[in-house]
């Protein structure tokens, strides 16, 4: 009863400090934001305080729809909305500082590309030839995947007027969700809820997840999507359920269109998890994953995904397009790397694999922090060095223990490191596109972690016992002594 009592004060002071510091940031966003922008008009348009509130109260209706999905997800519904909500605070405090700073040229520039032609792109669906000419320009004829990020930020424009503020904390929202997402993948893939809610906590929390999805940018969208298309594969790879089916199939078309060849990537990983399957193979099953295969290929056939691939692969198939995005990335920037590495080659390509995959897990090194942009990252840095060993331990155990269960998450972490180990040519890059693999690796480190310490615990039992049974054979010896010395008497 005390125990419980206990946990509920704690439960009630949380959801206290959420509602505070809730009040709080919409009275600052409102009240104040609009003042600290005044110098940006040039960047953001003139904002007032019904724009505030607008992204205010667009946040709130997004979160309280997100939250109340996550409070239905099982037992543990209450410390994942609480998680939400922390990580959504966290998200939506960086996202109006950099506002209010205008630091999306420091942090990511592309943010403010979206904004141009998001904005573009409405002006366009309102029957604007020049407007639409500039987004085909940008977007092409589908070879590009930034149009996705473009129908977002239009869409947002044509509900709240231009407000990129609300842009930002749409991503904030999908950011903090995908906590949520990989609790369950985790606890889907594992049944442990130490290991589920450490990977959720990291994903949460860690201070690059946080940064990319503060902003305009397109990386939460896409990791909050690949987040649920692994939970959709991993829940159809137990039971066929027509829920489930939509969202992967909606989550695998909206990859599509934000970065085609994660899609493919993604979608590579999952059709090898449900050809091979993810639980013993039984007929039931086998008609299960084969039922699935055919809906979700029929399903992107409808979708047009066939034309956007042979676009696609006409424009970007071979390494010699993947060498030339390469050198231009490595050369544009100080802090390029490989400048003399040549991709264009099979040979090339896999020689690279070693320096690139080193460059992608741990870049940037510490004699590389030659500007704040890198140092401030050095934190971070040192927790996921520190972090590796454990991810290490924790991907052995899950092949050997776990494989079929884990090989989407495996198949596809193992071939987008591979692959950006080839055409990232800079670190700041190679640093960003990590995001989309760092959800997955958190799932090895906290199983990692988790076996440390039931190992390290195991062998503090041990001992106990030892000692415990050591302090019995000296009392027994030290009975023995005495009766013997009082039979001599």
């Amino acid at each position: 009863m005390t125990s419980q009592t206990t946990s509920e004060k704690y439960g009630s002071t949380l959801n206290t400090v959420l509602a505070a510091m809730s009040l709080l940031f919409a009275g600052f966003i409102i009240l104040v934001v609009p003042v600290l922008v005044k110098p940006y008009e040039l960047v953001y348009g003139k904002m007032s305080m019904v724009d505030g509130v607008k992204a205010v109260l667009f946040c709130a209706a997004l979160s309280a729809l997100a939250g109340w999905l996550v409070h239905r997800t099982g037992p543990d519904g209450k410390f994942l909305l609480r998680l939400f909500l922390f990580a959504l605070l966290l998200r939506v405090a960086l996202g109006t500082l950099i506002f209010v700073m205008n630091g999306q040229t420091f942090f990511g520039g592309d943010a403010l590309t979206y904004d141009f032609y998001g904005w573009f792109q409405l002006k366009a669906w309102g029957g604007d030839q020049y407007a639409q000419s500039l987004v085909s320009l940008f977007v092409g004829k589908g070879e590009g995947s930034g149009w996705g990020m473009l129908y977002v930020v239009a869409t947002i424009y044509g509900i709240l007027g231009h407000n990129m503020l609300a842009v930002q904390f749409f991503n904030a929202v999908l950011g903090a969700a995908t906590a949520p997402l990989i609790f369950l993948c985790a606890q889907q893939v594992y049944g442990n809820t130490k290991v589920a809610r450490l990977a959720a906590f990291a994903v949460a929390f860690y201070p690059s997840l946080v940064l990319w999805s503060s902003q305009g940018l397109k990386d939460a969208p896409i990791v909050f999507l690949l987040a649920l298309s692994i939970l959709a594969t991993l829940k159809l790879g137990q039971k066929l359920s027509i829920k489930y089916m939509l969202a992967l199939v909606i989550a695998l078309f909206c990859l599509l269109s934000l970065r085609f060849y994660v899609f493919y990537m993604i979608l590579a990983a999952i059709g090898g998890a449900f050809l091979i399957g993810m639980r013993e193979v039984s007929a039931r099953s086998f008609v299960r994953q084969f039922v699935v295969v055919i809906v979700l290929g029929l399903s992107l056939t409808y979708l047009g995904v066939t034309r956007y691939a042979n676009v696609q692969m006409q424009q970007y198939g071979g390494l010699e397009q993947v060498e030339r995005s390469r050198l231009d990335a490595a050369k544009s920037a100080n802090s390029g790397f490989g400048r003399d590495v040549d991709v264009s080659t099979t040979t090339g390509a896999i020689t690279t694999i070693p320096l690139g995959l080193l460059y992608l897990l741990f870049a940037p090194f510490p004699w590389q922090l030659a500007s704040l942009r890198q140092s401030i990252t050095l934190p971070e840095m040192i927790v996921w060095w520190g972090s590796f060993p454990m991810m290490v331990l924790g991907l052995w155990f899950s092949i050997r223990y776990r494989l079929r269960q884990i090989s989407p998450i495996l198949v596809f972490s193992i071939m987008l490191s591979l692959a950006y180990s080839v055409f990232q040519g800079n670190v700041g890059t190679a640093y960003r596109q990590r995001a989309q693999l760092l959800v997955f690796y958190f799932i090895f480190v906290a199983v990692g972690y988790v076996l440390m310490m039931e190992k390290r615990e195991e062998k503090r039992r041990i001992e106990a016992a030892e000692n415990e049974l050591a302090g019995k054979a000296n009392a027994a010896a030290a009975a023995r002594r005495s009766s013997a010395a009082a039979g001599s008497n």
